[in-house]
């Protein structure tokens, strides 16, 4: 395992969000699904390409507070541009599940 120093971990902002709407990524080459998510005045609505599928529909994920990266640069995905990315780990089947809060916190808070 390679380690990094504390002060390059504490740049990485992964910050809280509301999931505001998703939708299926039509013609992406993996299953995904498109999301809109609120972090909050501070840093407002980012857009985001996450391949859960598998373990999420878009209605399931409205309302859902979610975990993701904010500081990265925006990257293009298909015909589409990613503004965060949204965290998650793979179960024993390869699916990726959500990196979620198990209580309310408000929009924007950074991982500690």
């Amino acid at each position: 395992m390679d380690r990094i120093a504390l002060d390059d971990f504490l740049k990485v902002e992964l910050r809280v969000g509301r999931v505001l709407d998703a939708a299926i990524f039509e013609g992406a080459r993996k299953p995904a699904l498109l999301i809109r998510i609120d972090f909050g005045h501070e840093i407002g609505i980012k857009k985001s390409s996450a391949q859960i599928t598998s373990l999420y529909k878009p209605e399931d994920l409205i309302g859902k507070l979610i975990v993701a990266v904010v500081n990265l640069p925006a990257m293009q995905i298909g015909s589409h541009m990613s503004e965060c990315l949204v965290t998650g780990f793979h179960n024993s089947h390869g699916e990726v599940a959500l990196c979620v809060p198990d209580k309310e916190v408000p929009l924007g808070t950074k991982l500690l």
